[in-house]
């Protein structure tokens, strides 16, 4: 049992045994869920020849798009990326193990510091973009632009409700 057909499958299962269990709900919900993982898969597979997780791409796509000079504190980092303090300091001392950022003192701060995209790891994150947004546009190819543009705004549409609700913090 996989994909769409599982939660088709699901959905009849429990309409037949919990007939007052209303579906509509699970028939998205369901689906966005099983197709997450598999974009974090295909993800994951496009980025591995460059020797790049997610986990690592979401930290240096987060300072690249920052411009110049591509640095922000962890705090920021990890608000952005919606991660734990302790989960950014992990990734950011792997990053910073291979020499992807570094981390300065912040002159405003002696306390603090600023994470700084290296230059290797700016020529790997423009790479990996590239890659990233390759794989997107084939995820989505099945659809035209027209159902692409609806299905964009209906999930902006669902998200924006569940981070509302403070569903979206992790």
């Amino acid at each position: 049992m996989t994909g769409a057909d599982a939660i088709k499958q699901i959905i009849e299962q429990w309409s037949r045994e919990r007939p007052d269990l209303d579906p509509s709900g699970f028939e998205v919900v369901g689906r966005v869920l099983v197709l997450a993982e598999h974009l974090k898969r295909r993800v994951g597979d496009a980025l591995a020849p460059l020797g790049l997780g997610l986990w690592g791409f979401d930290v240096l796509a987060t300072l690249r798009r920052q411009g110049e000079p591509f640095r922000l504190t962890p705090t920021e980092l990890s608000q952005a990326t919606m991660l734990t303090s302790g989960a950014m300091t992990n990734r950011l001392d792997r990053l910073e193990k291979v020499g992807l950022v570094r981390r300065d003192r912040n002159p405003d701060d002696r306390r603090g510091v600023h994470v700084v995209l290296t230059e290797p790891g700016r020529e790997l994150v423009d790479r990996a973009i590239t890659v990233r947004f390759d794989e997107a546009t084939a995820a989505a190819a099945v659809l035209d632009d027209q159902e692409r543009k609806k299905v964009a705004a209906l999930l902006a549409k669902l998200l924006s409700n569940l981070e509302q609700d403070g569903a979206g913090a992790p």
